[in-house]
Formats: C-alpha cells, sequence, structure tokens
C-alpha cells in the first residue's frame, strides 16, 4: 500500500478524460453514463420507499430531505449503478494506492423537498478521523432521477478544493451548481468541499449516491446488515465480494479465519480452521522467518 499524492493529473495518454478532470477539479461529470430507461425504471422501483421513508430528522440531513439505503436489496437496477464497470475502476485506480481492494461505502436514495434548506458544506472525509492532504479515502458518485437544477438544490461542488486544499480553512473557489440529467453520473472525491443546494422550486428532485471507500475503513452503511448472507447469496460474485464478502488483506473482515464469501454457497463445516490472508510482502517476511526458525531447529 504505497503513499502518493493525486495533486498532479495523470498523463492524458494513460488516463480517461474524466479521470484526469477528477484529479485536477476534484470533480468530474460523466454524461449518459448509463440508460436514461434505467435510471427511470430504478425511480419506479423506489418509488413506495420514497413515499413511506419519513422525512430526516436534523440539519445536516435535512428536515425536508427523506433518505434511505439498501437500495440493492430493493432494486435489482441498483446494481447497474454500483457495478458500472467504468466508474468502479476510477474510483479502484484513485483509491488503489492505500487499500488492498475497495469497497462498497453506501447506496442511498434522496429526495430533496421544496422549502428543502443549503446543505452544510462539507467533506465526506471526514467522517474518518485519519490525516487528511495526502490520502483519498472515497470516491462518490451521484446519479439523478430527475433533472438536477440550481433551482431545484442540485449538488453544489467547489472546484479544486480536494486533496491538500482540504487543509485550508477556507475554499478559495467558488462553488458551482452542476447540471444534471438522468444517465448522467457527478463522480467527485471525499476529499472535495460539496453540499446539496436549497430547493426552491416546486418539484422534488430525487436521485442516488453511491460511494467507495478504502476497503480497510468502517464504511457508512453496514454492509453486512444491509445484506446478510441469505440476501447476497443472490448477488453476483464480484458485487459480493464488493460489499464485504471477501477478505482484505491482511486477514481484516474474516469469519472465523476465513473468506466471508464461504458464507455464500452451502453451509460450512463447524468448526473452521483460520488460513492466512497476507499482502506479497507480508507473506514473503512470513515465509522467511518461518525457514529460518525451521533452520534453527
Amino acid at each position: 500500500m504505497a503513499t502518493q499524492s493525486l495533486t498532479s493529473a495523470p498523463q492524458a495518454s494513460t488516463a480517461s478524460y474524466p479521470m484526469v478532470q477528477l484529479v485536477e477539479q476534484g470533480y468530474c461529470v460523466v454524461p449518459d453514463a448509463l440508460a436514461a430507461e434505467t435510471i427511470k425504471a430504478l425511480d419506479a422501483d423506489l418509488a413506495h420507499n420514497f413515499a413511506d421513508t419519513p422525512f430526516c430528522q436534523g440539519g445536516f440531513y435535512g428536515e425536508r430531505t427523506k433518505r434511505f439505503g439498501r437500495l440493492l436489496a430493493r432494486s435489482p437496477h441498483a446494481a447497474e449503478l454500483v457495478m458500472h464497470p467504468e466508474i468502479l475502476g476510477i474510483a479502484e485506480q484513485v483509491l488503489g494506492p492505500w487499500c488492498d481492494c475497495i469497497q462498497l461505502n453506501l447506496t442511498q436514495a434522496i429526495a430533496l423537498h421544496p422549502q428543502a434548506l443549503p446543505q452544510l458544506p462539507h467533506r465526506d472525509q471526514d467522517m474518518w478521523r485519519g490525516p487528511t492532504g495526502t490520502i483519498e479515502y472515497l470516491v462518490n458518485v451521484m446519479w439523478p432521477f430527475t433533472p438536477y437544477r440550481e433551482m431545484n438544490g442540485t449538488t453544489l461542488i467547489w472546484p479544486r478544493s480536494h486533496g491538500a486544499k482540504a487543509l485550508d480553512p477556507d475554499p478559495d473557489t467558488a462553488p458551482i451548481a452542476v447540471d444534471l440529467d438522468p444517465g448522467d453520473a457527478l463522480i467527485f472525491l471525499g476529499s472535495t468541499l460539496h453540499g446539496a443546494g436549497g430547493n426552491r422550486s416546486f418539484t422534488v428532485r430525487r436521485g442516488a449516491i453511491v460511494s467507495y471507500c478504502l476497503g480497510w475503513l468502517k464504511p457508512y452503511e453496514n454492509q453486512w446488515l444491509a445484506y446478510p448472507p441469505e440476501t447476497a447469496k443472490h448477488f453476483a460474485p464480484e458485487l459480493a465480494a464488493l460489499i464485504g464478502y471477501r477478505q482484505h488483506r491482511p486477514n481484516l473482515g474474516n469469519y472465523e479465519g476465513q473468506c466471508p464469501s464461504l458464507l455464500l454457497g452451502d453451509s460450512p463445516p463447524h468448526p473452521l480452521g483460520a488460513i492466512d490472508a497476507l499482502r506479497p510482502d507480508q507473506q514473503a517476511l512470513m515465509e522467511a522467518h518461518v525457514a529460518g526458525q525451521r533452520d534453527q531447529g
């Protein structure tokens, strides 16, 4: 897990334009990332959840806002957002220097109702109290279900407020209101200052946020409760791994010392014996240690 900074953009020949802009500006938009029909179907699947969910309590979540998670258990279309190949690849490229594998941080549907106040500007990396300015902990993706505009409270982004700039007490750029349509995807870093705008329209602004974080962090959403084995066993193996049914080397997130993916098949035998799951550098160190002990014996 080498340490590197994202303060400079990758070479244009080796990185996509969205990745270059994400590194330079702290955000990027991928237009038409998914078909609008897919987003419409997801929105329809979640219609009763939007209707039944009460308004949030507290100024941060927003008292004219509705939020709920577990989208992968609520609609089969949610997996198309979570497993979008280009966006997942960007998340892995951004977060890869600091972890063995990434994980799903959350899926959350959001409905911003008329008269919703602007959200407190914030950086999502502040959920965790680790060092800031060099490490990226999180990649967010906003997926609009309805048009996002300045009038109805679209996401406000402070460009170039990410990375080392997150250490500055005040941003040196003004926020921009990002226009989005269903099918577009807004990607921004966990170190980027952002917040929902206020909804001054007469319509509800609906959408979802999907985020990915370092595999060794405690995620925002408790994925094993959101998707217990009896639910996760119906997911594709790659999706089940992303929500936590795999170990993060060394030995993190194990079940009885083994990879928790064994819970997705037939009932595992009991008792189980622990099995090493080490990074290559740790494996080499361990093998040298064991060999040295045997030589002495």
